[in-house]
């Protein structure tokens, strides 16, 4: 068990270049950069991590990484979710069991590296489990947009459940200030990493399409932590003019 306060992770970016929605999507260019490349620089602006891979099962993602000299692992295809590659990716790389690792989703290309300091803080204290991170919601259509997933967590920061649909469900007309939205950022030791995905998908996992509730449908605790980061999540093309904007305004606060 871990109890130091200096505590180090290894960033695990899984990649793949197929999808449904939106093909190729790690190589779309967001204002002069692939959004890969955004997410691996993001990622190694943070001083507690020693590492940074893109785990990926396709050459052109693989040839982009090397364009940038980022380091990349080439995983299996036969994956079905960014967990499995991240914990093949953790076995080709030698990690240890007491090992921390950060699984970074590769369509948040604006994401603020201070955020991967925070989904450390529970693993300062000898946690050795799993943590993520969720941010207030504050624009009332994330409420119910289903691509927006709710988090509920108990009084000891250990999450109850995640839905795409709004939850919890304000009888009496509550305002904003208790929801949360789920932001994708997990970080586990290699040991859960590896508990976590020898256990089959879960029903409740089947239905929403969210893989953390396999942890917890099989009694595995999620530590929640509450940043103040909110990140931008590229779903489809059209959202890349949004970050561009998005990008273009924070240069011009600067």
């Amino acid at each position: 068990m871990n109890c130091d306060t200096d505590v180090k992770a290894t960033v695990i970016i899984p990649a793949r270049y197929a999808s449904s929605r939106f093909p190729g999507k790690p190589l779309a260019l967001i204002s002069g950069k692939s959004m890969i490349r955004r997410v691996y620089e993001n990622a190694q602006k943070s001083p507690n991590i020693k590492d940074v891979f893109i785990a990926t099962d396709d050459e052109r993602i693989a040839k982009e990484a090397e364009s940038f000299g980022g380091k990349y692992i080439i995983t299996s295809t036969l994956h079905k979710s960014g967990t499995d590659r991240a914990a093949e990716a953790t076995n080709i790389i030698g990690l240890k069991k007491e090992d921390i690792i950060i699984n970074v989703q590769g369509d948040q290309p604006l994401f603020d590296f201070r955020c991967l300091d925070e989904i450390l803080t529970p693993f300062k204290t000898g946690f050795d489990g799993m943590s993520t991170l969720v941010c207030r919601i504050t624009k009332p259509e994330e409420i119910t947009d289903p691509k927006d997933v709710k988090t509920v967590f108990d009084n000891n920061g250990f999450a109850l459940y995640f839905s795409r649909t709004s939850i919890p469900y304000d009888r009496d007309g509550l305002t904003l200030n208790n929801k949360y939205k789920h932001l994708g950022f997990y970080a586990y030791t290699k040991e859960f990493l590896e508990k976590f995905t020898s256990l089959p998908e879960g029903e409740l996992e089947k239905r929403e399409r969210l893989e953390q509730l396999r942890a917890l449908e099989y009694g595995l605790r999620i530590k929640i932590v509450v940043t103040n980061y909110d990140s931008f999540e590229i779903d489809l093309p059209c959202d890349i003019e949004k970050a561009e904007t998005i990008i273009s305004e924070k240069l011009k606060g600067e």
